[in-house]
C-alpha cells in the first residue's frame, strides 16, 4: 500500500470551507503517495489523531502567521493571518517534531515549522531581488545557493539551483535545533532543516509547481522517509 502523507489544509471563513491547491496532491500522487488534506483544527486530541494515520506531512503554502507568535506586535507590511490556521499548523508541527514524523514544509510550511521550533521571521523582507514574482508559477525566478552536507544537497544532489518565488516573509531566526541551509542571492533564507530529527526540511519556494527533476526528488525523498520512519502504511505507536 501507498503511504499516507497529510497536508495541511487552509480554511476560508468566509465562505466556510476548507480546501488546498491540487498542486500538492498531484505532487505526492506522482511518487507514489497518497495525499489526505488535513482540516485545521484547534483540538489538540484531534490533531494527534491526525498524526497517528499519517506517515508523513506536508505543510502547504498561504498567507501570513501572526507575529505575536514569536513575540513580535504586527507591523506596516503583514498581510492576511488566520488565527485557525496558525494554530492548527503550530499545533501539529510541535507535534509532528515531537514525535519524529518526516515533514516538508513549502513556503509558508517552511516559516510555520521554524516558528513551531522557537524561531523568528521577517515580517515584510526587503530586498533588490524580486521574492514576489510576476511570472507563470513554475517558472524559477532566481537561483539559490545550498549549504553542502546538508540534507537538502543530499536530497537535490546539487549545491546550486533556480526556483520560483512567491512569499514576503522568510526565516529570520532559526529555532532552537534548525539550521538554515539555503539562501538567495541577497542572503534571504530560502530553506531550513532540522540538525535534531531523520527528516525536516522546509523550503521557501513552491516546488509542487515546478516540473524540474529537482523538485521531483523533493516530494520522493518525503515520501522514502515516511516509509521508512514508519515501516508501514499506517504509523507504528
Amino acid at each position: 500500500m501507498r503511504p499516507v502523507i497529510g497536508i495541511t489544509g487552509n480554511y476560508n471563513e468566509e465562505e466556510r470551507s476548507f480546501w488546498v491547491r491540487d498542486y500538492y496532491v498531484k505532487s505526492l500522487r506522482a511518487v507514489g503517495a497518497n495525499a489526505l488534506v488535513l482540516p485545521p483544527t484547534e483540538e489538540v486530541g484531534i490533531i494527534a489523531e491526525y498524526l497517528q494515520v499519517c506517515n508523513g506531512l506536508l505543510f502547504s503554502g498561504g498567507g501570513d502567521i501572526d507575529p505575536r507568535h514569536w513575540g513580535e506586535m504586527a507591523r506596516l507590511g503583514l498581510g492576511n493571518i488566520n488565527p485557525l490556521r496558525d494554530a492548527f499548523e503550530l499545533e501539529l508541527a510541535r507535534q509532528a517534531l515531537k514525535a519524529n514524523v518526516p515533514v516538508l514544509g513549502i513556503c509558508r510550511g517552511c516559516q510555520v515549522l521554524n516558528v513551531a521550533a522557537g524561531g523568528s521571521l521577517w515580517q515584510d523582507i526587503k530586498s533588490h531581488l524580486l521574492h514576489d514574482q510576476n511570472a507563470p508559477r513554475d517558472y524559477p525566478i532566481h537561483a539559490i545557493v545550498v549549504e553542502k552536507g546538508s540534507l537538502l544537497q543530499r536530497v537535490l544532489g546539487s549545491g546550486e539551483i533556480r526556483v520560483n518565488s512567491f512569499h514576503h516573509q522568510a526565516v529570520k531566526k532559526p529555532g532552537p535545533g534548525f539550521k538554515v541551509c539555503a539562501w538567495a542571492p541577497d542572503g534571504v533564507a530560502e530553506a531550513v532543516e532540522s540538525t535534531e530529527h531523520n527528516w525536516v526540511l522546509g523550503v521557501q519556494w513552491h516546488p509542487e509547481c515546478m516540473t524540474d527533476e529537482f523538485s521531483h526528488r523533493l516530494f520522493a525523498a518525503l515520501v522514502k522517509a515516511s516509509i521508512n520512519e514508519s515501516g508501514k502504511t499506517v504509523r507504528d505507536h
